[in-house]
């Protein structure tokens, strides 16, 4: 995740700081020096930082804090505090007309933020929530950008509205006006021209767009990647043309994630969604608690359980459940847990919403890539595997014996060798299955089991 460094620097800060069985003033101004470092070298804007520590020095050396039977933990509790308020303190939604009215949203950013993907990401958002979307390809300039915005709203299934490339964008808008309100559609979201930099002529096309509709919602897509620029295209934005609201993209990939910390303090606007991985339903609704939980190292279970809830198939689930407290695991339900896994963003993505886990409260080191391409690969072996063995093996796992581990080697071109380690992982998984149901809330509807 892209918090991982900042993540890992602040919980060296706190383990000294619980360590202590009592705080002087020094010490937390110690602690929080560190803290400041951890934030700038995140790329968190100089001038919310600054912000920042004097509020959390202020509270932390307060009466109460240095005085109390826990002063560490309050130290940390108080900056986990400070830094939801600092993103934004509530879920901020995207404000919709009231009615059957139709919304209209602006989409805005520069070329390279990954706008247009966003665009159609949102408008899948839209339609899980009953809503009638149009996508309307305003885009003009971009070559295949017309193109882009008509699969993946193919994808979702959602319609594009296109007038090809010799319109222009004002224009290509109206239409799609008179166009969404004949077909019901009741939000129109317009994928508009980014530029390489911020221009004088991409604002002008812009505020020609608003001249021409009625613009509800303008949200601007910034990069994470970007780390300060993403704070300053924000603010420039934001200032020429004013928005509502912003997504932040590849906040799943090896950046230092500042953005997100900043651009609230900047601009005034609410972070709406992030963008967590390439997929068309890798968008996920910007919670501050949430995020500060899992930059500070606690996890984000919440999140987790509703990624699970959303793709996970909730009769499986529950058939599943009832397996492992029988310990009837086979190696049927070993190749759904890993499609399911697959679903839920990976091990990896799994495993960072956990405390305790990736890097978590627990003070373990950072866990290896557990999607990387060797073990993708790693994975598909096992499937092929599985899917050598007769529907009488893989529902009962105790009848491989060795002809029959030769037999599944040669069907999926392996070596015996990895076959007799994909029986002995899976005969250690089918052991914690038969713990897991005791250690994991379960069964009442909204709350799933994970697959692993």
């Amino acid at each position: 995740m892209a918090f991982d460094s900042l993540t890992e620097k602040l919980q060296n800060v706190f383990k000294n700081l619980r360590s202590k069985g009592r705080l002087t003033e020094e010490d937390v101004k110690a602690a929080l020096k560190e803290v400041k470092m951890a934030l700038l070298e995140a790329d968190v804007n100089f001038k919310v930082v600054k912000g920042f520590i004097k509020d959390v020095q202020e509270r932390a050396i307060g009466q109460d804090v240095m005085n109390g039977l826990n002063p560490g933990q309050m130290v940390i509790k108080i900056v986990n505090e400070e830094l939801v308020s600092l993103m934004g303190a509530e879920t901020t939604e995207i404000q919709l007309q009231p009615g059957s009215a139709a919304t209209v949203i602006m989409m805005a950013g520069l070329q390279g933020a990954g706008k247009t993907t966003t665009t159609a990401k949102l408008a899948g958002k839209f339609k899980l929530k009953g809503k009638k979307p149009l996508l309307v390809a305003c885009d003009v300039y971009r070559p295949a950008a017309i193109k882009q915005l008509q699969i993946n709203g193919e994808k979702q299934g959602v319609e594009v509205f296109s007038m090809g490339d010799k319109v222009k964008p004002a224009d290509i808008a109206r239409a799609a006006m008179e166009h969404g309100a004949k077909n019901g559609n009741n939000i129109i979201i317009l994928d508009t021209a980014g530029r390489l930099h911020i221009d004088e002529d991409m604002m002008t096309e812009l505020q020609e767009i608003k001249e021409a509709v009625t613009v509800h919602q303008t949200i601007l897509v910034v990069d994470a990647m970007t780390g300060q620029d993403a704070v300053n295209v924000a603010g420039s934005f934001h200032e020429k043309i004013g928005i509502d609201g912003v997504i932040v993209t590849k906040l799943d990939g090896d950046t230092r994630g500042g953005a997100a910390l900043s651009i609230k303090a900047v601009t005034g606007r609410p972070i709406l969604y992030v963008g967590m991985g390439e997929k068309l339903s890798d968008l996920e609704q910007f919670y501050p608690d949430r995020m500060a939980s899992r930059i500070l190292g606690m996890g984000d279970v919440l999140t987790l359980i509703e990624k699970a809830g959303a793709e996970l198939d909730e009769e499986k689930a529950r058939k599943m459940t009832e397996k492992m407290k029988k310990a009837q695991f086979d190696y049927e339900d070993y190749l759904e847990s890993m499609s399911q896994m697959k679903k839920m963003g990976g091990l990896s993505g799994v495993m960072n919403m956990m405390p305790g886990l990736g890097g978590g409260m627990g003070g373990r080191k950072k866990m290896p890539d557990l999607d990387s391409e060797e073990n993708e690969k790693r994975m598909a072996r096992m499937e092929a595997m599985i899917y050598s063995m007769t529907p009488e093996e893989r529902r009962n796992p105790d009848l491989l014996n060795l002809p029959r581990k030769h037999r599944i080697a040669k069907g999926a071109g392996v070596d015996i060798s990895e076959v007799n380690r994909m029986v002995k992982q899976f005969n250690e998984t089918r052991k914690l299955m038969k713990k897991l149901p005791g250690l994991m809330g379960g069964g009442k509807k909204g709350r799933f089991r994970l697959p692993f």
